[in-house]
């Protein structure tokens, strides 16, 4: 009866538009006094969640992406993708992919990314004939490769709900691979969509052009080194690495961009604590309703109905990963993280599953999610950039949607797509 209570008052909530937090929160106050035990349990375990040191490389992180946005460095290096890939079928669609491909390794966020080389790239596709689902679908989906490419947010929380025994760097360097993998799929998606509805190309600017924005974009770009190189090398850790990161955006903004003026100085500031304040009250809450079915042995409980089914490695993760797509359509991607995490990983666990291996395959299995409605907050962001309906946008989104699930499927597949550069670096 406390799971459904549990389970009942979250999903009526969540039904009437409450939000995530609050959800989360009602639920386990409403368990917790069915079950006898002191309210005070909630607001231990809502504390204990939020005070995890490694938790302040998220709200930097977003801070840095948030300067970089507004001091020029997304703008430049969109530029410098479009002098890459603008020739190829699709221009700018491939403009799109290859800048959040590039953007993803510095903000590390599908909305930050989403919102930033979708305000860029959006506009400029509608102004040159492209139809605007198609711009919406590139600039949603592409978004997703931010959330395997270090420094991913989701990977930290990922490693925090797994209790911490999961290394960041092994997850940042797993999540390499597999972000390539997608935009390589998305480009060539791209292609064959915007062939068949005879979109433009754009013209090659010639390699002294690209020289000089790559020179252009190189001070952004070698932040990616700097948080990769510097996280995996042990240098410094991750939650150091997005102080670094905070600090090298706004000296290039300062000093070598010139762009970053005092009022976005202090939009991007008080955009940063917004969102800092709204993630750590849902982590919390998250982690009292994470706590609580653990207490009531949801974890052990998924395992035997998983066993009844059936003892086969590959029969398991499938059902796993159906589970998590379901899911993911209905909340956010932090939440479900922390939710789903301590429940799905013993199970995955128990089939010989590296963890590592699976925190990539729940990452950009929920970031699907993060694409589908009725909670798809990357697919609103753009729809909301290209002032469109998401209805509009899903009609066409599919060819997208199908080359993410090949992807999913090739790395739930084949480990060595996630385990393999890992390994080199250990």
């Amino acid at each position: 009866m406390e799971l459904w209570i549990l389970f009942g008052v979250f999903a009526v909530l969540l039904l009437i538009g409450v939000p995530i937090a609050f959800c989360l929160g009602a639920a386990s106050f409403a368990a917790v006094a069915y079950m006898g035990l002191p309210p005070l349990v909630v607001f231990q375990r809502l504390n204990s969640g939020m005070s995890v040191f490694s938790l302040l490389a998220i709200p930097f992180f977003i801070y840095a992406g948030d300067l970089m946005v507004r001091g020029g460095i997304a703008r430049r290096i969109v530029a410098f993708a479009g002098s890459l890939v603008g020739h190829i079928r699709g221009g700018l669609g491939q403009v799109n992919i290859a800048a959040s491909t590039l953007f993803g390794g510095i903000s590390g966020s599908a909305v930050a990314e989403a919102a930033a080389v979708g305000g860029l790239m959006i506009p400029q596709m509608k102004a040159r004939g492209y139809g605007v689902d198609y711009a919406v679908n590139v600039t949603s989906m592409a978004a997703l490769i931010a959330l395997l490419l270090p420094p991913s947010h989701n990977m930290i929380i990922y490693s925090i709900s797994a209790g911490g025994k999961i290394s960041i760097a092994d997850l940042f360097t797993a999540g390499i691979l597999p972000g390539l993998l997608l935009a390589l799929a998305l480009m060539t998606t791209a292609y064959f969509v915007a062939r068949r509805r005879g979109y433009p190309t754009e013209a090659f600017p010639g390699l002294v052009a690209v020289a000089h924005l790559a020179a252009v974009a190189v001070p952004g770009l070698l932040l990616i080194a700097i948080i990769f190189g510097g996280v995996r090398s042990g240098v410094f850790t991750a939650t150091e690495s997005s102080c670094i990161a905070v600090l090298y955006a706004l000296l290039v903004t300062v000093l070598v961009y010139r762009e970053m003026t005092w009022r976005d100085f202090v939009h991007a500031t008080l955009g940063a604590v917004r969102t800092t304040a709204t993630v750590l009250l849902i982590i919390g809450t998250a982690a009292a309703f994470s706590w609580l079915m653990a207490y009531l042995k949801v974890p052990a409980s998924l395992v035997a109905w998983m066993n009844a089914i059936s003892d086969d490695p590959l029969v398991i993760i499938l059902l796993l990963n159906v589970l998590m797509l379901l899911l993911g359509t209905f909340m956010d991607m932090g939440p479900m993280i922390i939710i789903t995490t301590p429940i799905f990983l013993p199970v995955a666990q128990a089939y010989g599953i590296d963890p590592v291996h699976f925190g990539v395959i729940m990452v950009l299995n929920l970031g699907i999610g993060l694409n589908t409605p009725p909670v798809g907050i990357v697919q609103f962001v753009t729809c909301a950039v290209a002032r469109i309906s998401v209805w509009e946008a899903m009609r066409s989104i599919w060819p997208f949607y199908f080359a993410g699930l090949l992807v999913l499927g090739l790395v739930t597949y084949v480990p060595a797509i996630s385990l393999w550069l890992p390994g080199v670096f250990r």
